[in-house]
């Protein structure tokens, strides 16, 4: 370790703009790591418009043809950016994602010795079906664990954003430490959106019941369900509106099944929205955050809801089970589209419950705030660098 601090070489698939937890949980650990005493060198995929910083270096990459979104780094500029990067006197390697940068990130860190270790997002097996449906689940299942026990077991540890996650691995049978770390949230940016501005700028009645889904519009986060709930939900409560603030591959898809559901009028898709200003803002303007993905790490989005003082009604899967199961400003939905609307139903039309749970909503979302997090993940970077001197 220099005089100066810790210097850790994170390496990620993605980052910003490119919207996702996994840009989110970066960008958040880089800022309140500064205040441990640890400097965070990124590398990550150049995007269109987006250069170098000095604590930042973007890689030549392309679009991936089945996810425009995402990007693909040059294998050779990926390697030696970051080989020559880590030989600059770091003293840990954090790698963020498990595919280019994985391989590019584990390579540098045993040719230079380097503690190397990796957060584990993204909980593939349940995530590989939704783009490769030809393939039986069995074998997709099977191949998923696979290549997480191996990955894994060439690490010094793993940071897991949920106890859920760390016995999913273990079941894997990955050996290597597991460290249950969620990322935090910055819970300031949420307290003070402008609800009644939301509502005005998408003309949006002040009194009308609003279910809000934030995140990407991607098949495994389960949004179908919530367009089939919500179809019940209109015969429960006409006026009912369920907001969808994001973009990706599956929007065309839903906006079609909205559609074939007659639920045009029931129904806003808003895209991304910035998150200093207009996300705040949307927050404040639902009554209830809805989310019924199965395949979460952890669920950042649920805690950014709750600290904006928005209740969560969500199914309870994987890494949501740390938040929703608290039951603080949170309440467990069903697994069936009718029983989800009817729950739902019952909560929009409760309005002193709502209030209440705004309340224990906002203070359980204290205790996610992001420097405690920081804190304790800058001395698991400073235990891994001491075990190699």
């Amino acid at each position: 370790m220099t005089q100066t601090g810790l210097r850790v070489l994170m390496i990620s698939d993605v980052y910003f703009p490119r919207i996702n937890g996994v840009s989110t949980s970066i960008e958040t650990f880089r800022h309140d790591l500064h205040h441990h005493g640890v400097a965070v060198t990124l590398v990550a995929p150049a995007y269109p418009h987006s250069g170098d910083t000095p604590d930042t270096h973007r890689v030549p990459s392309r679009r991936l043809p089945f996810d425009p979104e995402d990007r693909l780094m040059h294998w050779d500029h990926l390697t030696r950016t970051t080989r020559e990067l880590a030989a600059r006197n770091f003293d840990v390697v954090h790698i963020q994602t498990p595919f280019a940068a994985h391989y590019a990130g584990v390579r540098a860190a045993r040719q230079l010795r380097l503690p190397v270790l990796a957060t584990y997002h993204t909980h593939f097996e349940e995530y590989f079906h939704h783009y490769l449906p030809l393939l039986p689940r069995s074998w997709l299942r099977a191949t998923a664990r696979s290549i997480a026990r191996g990955q894994c077991n060439a690490l010094d540890a793993v940071v897991v954003p949920s106890h859920a996650l760390r016995q999913t691995l273990s079941n894997y049978g990955v050996t290597v430490p597991l460290h249950v770390l969620s990322t935090g949230i910055p819970v300031a940016q949420f307290q003070h959106g402008d609800g009644v501005r939301f509502r005005r700028a998408h003309d949006l009645a002040p009194e009308r019941p609003l279910a809000l889904f934030v995140g990407r519009v991607a098949h495994e986060k389960n949004i179908g369900f919530l367009l089939k709930a919500l179809a019940h939900l209109v015969r429960i409560l006409p006026a009912a509106l369920l907001v969808i603030a994001g973009e990706g591959p599956a929007l065309p898809a839903l906006q079609r099944e909205a559609v074939a559901l007659g639920l045009e009028n029931h129904i806003r898709f808003v895209g991304y929205l910035d998150r200093s200003t207009q996300l705040p803002d949307c927050y404040a303007a639902a009554d209830v955050f809805v989310f019924a993905s199965k395949t979460e790490t952890q669920g950042l989005v649920l805690l950014e809801a709750m600290a904006a003082g928005l209740p969560v009604y969500a199914l309870a899967e994987m890494g949501t089970k740390d938040i929703l199961e608290p039951r603080c400003g949170a309440v467990v939905a069903p697994d069936d589209a009718a029983a989800f609307a009817a729950g739902l139903a019952a909560l929009l039309g409760d309005r002193p419950r709502l209030t209440d749970m705004a309340a224990a909503a906002r203070s359980f979302a204290d205790e996610w705030s992001g420097p405690e997090r920081a804190r304790r993940l800058a001395a698991l970077y400073r235990s891994l660098a001491e075990q190699r001197q």
